[in-house]
């Protein structure tokens, strides 16, 4: 065997063991440290949005003010209808002709433009000034959606507020808060609101209504309705931090489209677990995977 000479030796064991260091387990394992592990995850960043605080009032439609026809004389027989239950009517319109009993004729006339409600008139019948009505017209073709509202919500109307009344058959009416009931019934702990609606198309009288009034605005950040747990610790959201779950604490706020506002715990731009579960610990790994908020709902 060839022995290399003491001071080659010495000169050599340096570089030797820099090449050994060079050459070791350390960048393997730093690159090691740095790749995502753990199970994938769907994530999205925190972004801001604008919530609408919408209080619900249920109810029914009544006519704001109601006009009712009648001949101002009395034992007069009905010859002509012209108009008839549902129509619009124009002030001075001709609704019917009566019979006079010296003969002749008399026209009865809306007092007022409006829808007709309702209509008792038939040939042949009589009409007097203090009988049944020959004829009900909704004045101005006004209604209100008398509604009950919850007493927490009370305090968050007004009047002039802006409304969209939901009546079965007729579509989304606009609407604005007209009068707030002084009082709560005490049975149910609900108040009253009387919302004004204009329709020019006949609306069923003592028909069920829904109003969805807009009371305020909140913008704040906000995440999918999945994102969010709720535990006995409190309402929380999983936040992801170098590939690593992290617990968050949050106070959430009001909700809209699948969507719920955080007030306070999270930032704009942080990345959070799009649907949250108990399999994910404080601390855990993960391997995050982007997604659009539309497709974590």
């Amino acid at each position: 065997m060839r022995h290399f000479p003491r001071a080659v030796a010495r000169s050599l064991f340096p570089a030797v063991i820099a090449g050994v260091f060079a050459l070791g387990p350390n960048p393997a394992g730093a690159a090691e440290d740095d790749a995502p592990k753990g199970p994938a995850v769907t994530v999205l960043k925190v972004a801001k949005s604008c919530f609408s605080d919408i209080v619900e009032a249920t109810g029914s439609i009544i006519a704001r003010e109601e006009s009712s026809v009648r001949p101002e004389r009395p034992g007069l027989k009905v010859t002509e209808v012209l108009a008839e239950a549902g129509q619009t009517t124009t002030a001075g319109q001709v609704l019917a002709r009566l019979a006079l009993p010296e003969g002749g004729t008399l026209q009865v006339t809306a007092p007022v433009a409006g829808v007709i409600a309702t209509s008792t008139a038939q040939i042949g019948n009589f009409a007097s000034a203090k009988g049944e009505a020959l004829f009900t017209i909704v004045a101005r073709s006004e209604y209100d959606l008398v509604g009950l509202v919850a007493t927490t919500d009370m305090r968050k109307l007004a009047v002039n507020q802006q409304a969209t009344v939901r009546i079965a058959g007729s579509g989304d009416i606009d609407g604005k808060i007209r009068r707030i009931g002084p009082t709560v019934e005490q049975n149910i702990q609900q108040g009253m609101v009387y919302i004004g609606i204009s329709s020019q198309k006949r609306l069923l009288l003592n028909a069920s209504g829904r109003a969805l009034i807009k009371s305020g605005q909140s913008c704040n950040v906000a995440v999918p309705l999945t994102a969010v747990q709720y535990s006995s610790a409190g309402t929380v959201v999983q936040v992801i931090r170098r590939n690593r779950v992290e617990t968050k604490r949050v106070e959430v706020g009001l909700m809209s489209g699948g969507n719920i506002e955080i007030r306070d715990g999270l930032n704009e731009g942080d990345v959070v677990v799009a649907r949250a579960g108990a399999l994910l610990r404080e601390g855990d790994p993960v391997r995050p995977v982007m997604a659009s908020a539309e497709a974590a709902k």
